[in-house]
């Protein structure tokens, strides 16, 4: 389908010829940034300055201000634009919350953003100030603000820019599920994302707009589904499911642009490793005639900005004397690839479970669960920092013990396959420890997971649904955070244990050089 959609596009582009009215623009976007500005490592994690200097990093502020102005610099008409989730991360999140990330797009001239799930972490009051800092629209147009008092009046669902001469209208797009995966609170209501870019494309038309641009964290899928059951939207810039679309890398999930119908949907992965370049022509009638780019790898070869270099290095002081102490040693690499830790077993997700279950096993706990969304990062072989495990734990997430019966747990279990089939790979995936299950993915929802199997001390023993478990999960989690509502009326809950990230660092530095595993707890048919 993709490669069929891409070819017509491309006829049409050769076809249509270089008529006087058309207008060409280039569309410059990122997305799902994370705070990641410093340079990355190849597992997406912090990367050492002498690595950096020897070229092994990718991203980082510095050089995404550089290849912005490069791309600019390419044509004379240019907007830059974001898909959301430029909040937590790293511990620039954590001790900055939206400021320097305000100060860092306002530094590059971004023309607009959608607001992303995680923009939503720490309430509707840090969002509100980020917005208050930013010299440019914040855009959500699936969700009903109007009771919340932070929100209310000042969210629009679009905008209007003019470039050379045209207005572009600009349209944001946000997870229909942000009220599990965040913490919008109760007063935002989040709504359907095709009828609310229709309803906002139609206003756009009626007020002259032909040219639309979707910015959408709803990932790839909802994305095509947009696209597929809406007319007027031109381009869709994507978000949510760090998709990397390109013509040329061999690990991508489709072609950039992806052609469907009419609409031109890009998506540029990650943590500022690529920056999107898609050059449109539009015709006079403010449709597209040629669509074309790629996005650009952030790698050695772009060189850093030198004064925002400066500015992040200043911005880093007072997060060195956390990050960088050494806390423990990882005998090899421990893979929390998102890939891997939300659809299957994965080597972080054991030690992280196993690390929450160490910690309360002797309050009579015998379960952890762990949401894969909750897991950022991989580590890398050798020192281990606090920096890094925070990379990984960024969410300042409390240990939660709490009691349920099997049937409860069973369900909660079903709960982290729900969207198993789904593009998407939501964080609701269960990594685990103190328990063993299968999943079969092509049963239908509600009876894919089989063979649970709890460890009691003495031995592993099938769940019983009317046996009531131990459990430890995270306070995200335990309040029904991804999807956990059954967490909600647990028994004995208590959600205020410690740090997450410092259980984990503590039982890395228990273990010695950690030597990460699979063992074969969650098994795939």
């Amino acid at each position: 389908m993709f490669a069929r959609y891409f070819t017509s596009a491309a006829v049409l582009a050769l076809s249509a010829g270089a008529a006087v009215a058309d207008y060409s623009l280039t569309i410059l976007h990122t997305n799902d940034f994370h705070a990641r500005f410093e340079p990355i490592s190849k597992y997406d994690s912090g990367c050492s300055a002498e690595d950096n200097t020897e070229g092994k990093c990718f991203g980082g502020s510095a050089r995404l201000v550089t290849a912005v102005n490069d791309a600019r610099a390419r044509s004379d008409n240019s907007i830059l634009v974001d898909g959301g989730d430029q909040f937590q991360g790293t511990l620039f999140y954590t001790y900055y919350k939206g400021k320097l990330a305000a100060e860092m797009m306002n530094k590059l001239g971004y023309d607009a953003m959608t607001v992303g799930n995680h923009e939503f972490d720490d309430g509707p009051e840090v969002l509100a100030g980020f917005m208050d800092a930013v010299e440019f629209p914040v855009l959500m147009s699936n969700a009903d603000v109007s009771q919340e008092p932070a929100l209310a009046g000042k969210l629009p669902k679009s905008t209007v820019i003019e470039k050379n001469g045209e207005k572009i209208g600009l349209i944001g797009l946000t997870p229909l599920d942000t009220s599990e995966l965040s913490s919008p609170g109760d007063n935002v209501i989040f709504t359907d994302p095709v009828d609310a870019v229709q309803g906002e494309v139609d206003k756009l038309t009626e007020e002259g707009v032909n040219k639309i641009i979707v910015l959408s964290h709803s990932g790839y899928n909802i994305d095509q589904k947009v696209a597929a059951e809406t007319t007027g939207v031109d381009v869709i810039v994507g978000g949510h499911t760090n998709t990397l679309l390109s013509n040329t890398n061999d690990r991508a999930e489709g072609p950039y642009p992806t052609m469907v119908g009419n609409t031109a949907i890009v998506s540029a992965y990650a943590y500022g490793k690529f920056l999107g370049e898609l050059n449109v022509t539009f015709n006079d009638a403010g449709e597209i005639v040629e669509a074309v780019g790629e996005p650009l790898l952030n790698d050695a070869s772009v060189s850093e900005d030198s004064d925002t270099v400066a500015r992040i290095m200043e911005a880093a002081k007072p997060l060195d004397e956390i990050r960088n102490k050494v806390v423990a040693e990882a005998a090899e690499a421990i893979d929390g690839a998102r890939e891997n830790c939300r659809t299957q077993e994965c080597q972080m997700g054991n030690l992280v479970a196993d690390a929450m279950l160490a910690r309360v096993k002797d309050q009579g706990i015998q379960v952890a669960l762990a949401n894969g969304g909750g897991l950022r990062a991989s580590i890398d072989a050798g020192e281990v920092t606090m920096g890094e495990v925070y990379t990984v734990l960024p969410f300042q997430n409390t240990l939660a013990t709490f009691q349920v019966t099997g049937a409860v747990l069973k369900e909660a279990l079903e709960n982290a396959v729900l969207q198993y089939d789904d593009e998407s790979k939501d964080g609701r995936f269960a990594q685990v420890s103190g328990m063993k299950f299968t999943i079969t993915g092509s049963e239908s929802t509600g009876n894919r997971i089989s063979d649970v199997m709890i460890d009691m001390g003495s031995g592993f023993e099938p769940l019983d649904p009317e046996k009531t478990y131990g459990v430890v999960s995270n306070n995200f989690v335990r309040s029904g955070g991804d999807g956990y509502s059954m967490f909600r009326d647990a028994m004995n809950a208590y959600d205020f244990g410690p740090d997450l990230a410092e259980v984990v660092a503590e039982y890395l530095a228990e273990a010695g050089p950690y030597k990460p595993y699979l063992d074969g707890r969650i098994t795939v048919k």
